[in-house]
């Protein structure tokens, strides 16, 4: 633990609901700090009259009644984790009582009055972090975690929390200071003119850092999907049934149906989770001519949304299309359809109005189609398997993956300080030179894990946790 943290570390006891906010079946009231263990004796009365303050155990459960005096509260269990042996590394109380939101303000307020402090938000997870249960990473990773609405968003945060993005980081970081030392020690001896750093050797580990940090700076864009969500463009002609097909996806209303050309003037969305991964659907504004300002408005939003989304669903009508109509589209999204980054799946509606699939569609095979009928939600699970796989070969065996915008940044930064040593070791500038640039590197990795940090970083991490965690 640095000194910095040292300095941070408060010496009073906290207390906070650890459950979510209103009425349940039970609720959790936690403290921390030195004075947690005899504060509990104040207010709890066992049941088991053998059982003491001097008798308790850590890690175990004891039933009895939080007392006001002669006033009974509620009948809880209660549970004491002796320090260092916690969630934040001090003394530690746990009561589990009635969900009820008066019994939960009664404890609070009998805490509060034995002298314990209403804790700040996410200061029990802040604690751990200044008591060394767990790096800056790990600690942000918490909060992923309880934030996670899908399957991957579920397994990165876990992961990470778990240090499996810290051991990464902190493997750059040792490679990077046995660099660094080595060009420290010339510095020493400068004078003799002594190198005891193997330029060549140098510059193979300069590379292997670029491409680890390449990697994982390249991940923050599906990380970023991962915790927002896989954005899914509808696309397509006015009339087509793009809003029809996004309520089928939904299995809900929330898009107006009409035929009227145009009624879609402005981006729809909304998000469903589909076999552990969560997609952010986008209903967009039909692209065709128009001398409606607004509507138009409405079109240049939907190419804006073409270019944020990760998958693309061209929506046509089976029974309209033909192969002139085919081969503009094909030329009017060539860029997305050859984009890598994208994919472009050709969505042919209104397989209820037509006996037999249409010679002509032929000409559009060569893209991926799905034939499906969203008014009678017709083939919309094969959509929806086609939509899961696609995602589903993306990154999936890489459990490192950058899902933070301010671990992104760091890493970016790192990145362009490496860049910089391998730049003055290119033209011979002076070790003092690059020295400074190899500082800058470690200083941006280790902003990452916590070894360096400011009481700012901090107190914006921690201030959006949620109070009690």
């Amino acid at each position: 633990m640095t000194s910095f943290n040292n300095k941070l570390l408060s010496n009073d006891t906290i207390c906070a609901v650890a459950t979510a906010p209103g009425s349940g079946a039970i609720a959790i009231v936690r403290m921390s700090g030195r004075e947690s263990l005899s504060v509990l004796w104040k207010v709890f009365k066992p049941r088991n009259k053998k059982v003491s303050k001097q008798t308790m155990e850590s890690h175990k459960l004891y039933f009895g009644s939080i007392v006001d005096g002669d006033n009974e509260i509620d009948e809880v269990l209660v549970s004491w984790f002796k320090a260092p042996h916690s969630y934040t590394g001090e003394d530690s109380v746990e009561i589990s009582c009635h969900g009820s939101v008066f019994i939960q303000q009664k404890m609070i307020e009998l805490l509060v009055m034995h002298g314990v402090r209403m804790a700040d938000a996410g200061e029990f997870t802040k604690r751990a972090f200044l008591n060394g249960k767990m790096d800056l990473s790990q600690a942000e990773a918490v909060a992923d975690l309880i934030a996670s609405q899908s399957k991957m968003a579920h397994r990165v945060a876990l992961h990470q929390m778990r240090g499996g993005f810290s051991k990464r980081i902190g493997q750059l970081r040792q490679k990077l200071l046995e660099f660094a030392s080595l060009i420290e020690l010339e510095l020493d001896f400068s004078e003799e003119d002594v190198e005891f750093a193997n330029r060549q050797e140098l510059f193979i580990l300069l590379n292997e850092l670029k491409n680890e940090l390449f990697h994982l700076i390249s991940s923050f864009q599906y990380g970023n999907v991962i915790k927002k969500g896989i954005p899914v463009a509808i696309i397509g002609k006015p009339n087509t049934g793009k809003s029809t097909l996004l309520n089928a996806l939904l299995n809900e209303e929330k898009a107006i149906v009409s035929d009227i050309p145009g009624t879609t003037r402005d981006a729809i969305e909304d998000t469903i989770v589909m076999d552990g991964y969560t997609f952010r659907f986008i209903d967009t504004a039909g692209l065709r001519a128009s001398e409606d300002k607004v509507e138009n408005i409405g079109i240049e939003r939907t190419y804006d949304k073409i270019n944020q989304a990760t998958l693309i669903l061209y929506v046509c009508d089976i029974s309209l299309i033909n192969e002139k109509s085919a081969n503009e589209m094909l030329e009017e999204f060539k860029t997305f359809i050859e984009d890598d980054s994208k994919h472009f799946i050709l969505v042919a509606n209104k397989i209820d109005k037509l006996e037999e699939i249409p010679p002509h569609l032929k000409d559009l095979l060569e893209l991926e189609t799905v034939f499906v009928s969203a008014k009678r939600k017709e083939n919309i699970h094969l959509l929806a398997e086609t939509l899961v796989d696609k995602v589903r070969n993306e990154h999936i065996h890489d459990d490192v993956i950058v899902t933070n915008t301010r671990h992104y940044e760091a890493l970016s930064a790192a990145l362009e300080s490496v860049n910089q040593v391998e730049t003055g070791l290119q033209n011979d500038l002076p070790g003092d030179l690059v020295a400074i640039d190899l500082r800058q590197a470690l200083h941006y990795l280790g902003t990452v894990t916590g070894q360096i940090t400011t009481n700012e970083i901090l107190g914006s991490i921690f201030s959006k946790f949620c109070i009690g965690k």
